[in-house]
């Protein structure tokens, strides 16, 4: 799912790059990530749709598009989908399960999203969910540039990432009970990730800590998140392309 920068193909000047997504376990990892019925692919899908709003005549790029569960998703929803990805592992996995969902508006391709090579101004709504705690803080600026050039004029960026204040984190960071995740190179403050929007040329048009997928802890966290770090669970983030002029 990750879209990090590489020098090269790997990750030579200690940077993890598309070879550890191609030649590691990353995309077998735990089952609820590539199982699209489980319980946090449900909640994930329902919170990024609720964010991007998808529209029947919306063409749609998912960034980092990593398993397709995203892709899949709005495929029923929208006129078209495209999911890129850097890893050829992610692709090939991807068009594996085509068939399965019978969908022929969704389409995937490999790709940098720094530097897609799409078409600028030719589509309605970017998607980057769960990709920029995966990008190293020199590469998202050009991400966020990358979906500004793609989107047409009053296209929308949905972005989705992890806040770093939030308890599981803090305990997975710090290898406690939980086992870090080494791709998470750079998490973002709710701050950080406006600010490169804003940066890239986009309006933000909402801006939230959305909760968890797990019931008791997302009641405390509706009711906290407020005042209490640790209980800021993702940052959601709608920005808006202005119209041109």
């Amino acid at each position: 799912m990750a879209r990090p920068r590489t020098d090269g193909e790997g990750s030579a000047q200690g940077r993890i790059g598309r070879s550890y997504y191609d030649e590691s376990t990353y995309f077998e990892a735990a089952s609820h990530l590539h199982d699209f019925g489980s319980r946090f692919q449900r909640y994930r899908v329902r919170k990024v749709l609720d964010l991007c709003g998808p529209r029947p005549t919306d063409r749609i790029l998912d960034l980092g598009c990593g398993w397709g569960t995203i892709t899949f998703a709005l495929g029923p929803k929208v006129r078209e989908v495209v999911g890129l990805d850097f890893a050829e592992r992610a692709i090939a996995g991807c068009n594996a399960r085509v068939d399965e969902f019978g969908l022929d508006n969704v389409f995937f391709r490999v790709g940098d999203a720094r530097s897609s090579g799409l078409p600028a101004a030719s589509f309605d709504v970017v998607v980057a969910a769960d990709l920029f705690e995966h990008l190293y803080p020199d590469d998202s600026e050009s991400v966020a540039a990358e979906a500004f050039r793609v989107l047409r004029p009053g296209g929308r960026a949905a972005v989705w990432t992890p806040c770093r204040s939030h308890v599981l984190e803090v305990l997975k960071n710090n290898d406690i009970i939980l086992k870090r995740d080494v791709s998470h190179v750079d998490y973002k403050s709710m701050a950080r990730m406006r600010e490169i929007l804003v940066g890239a040329g986009f309006e933000i048009a909402r801006s939230y800590y959305a909760e968890s997928h797990l019931p008791g802890l997302s009641v405390a966290e509706r009711l906290g998140q407020r005042w209490l770090p640790l209980l800021r669970r993702r940052i959601a983030v709608l920005a808006v392309k202005p119209e041109a002029g």
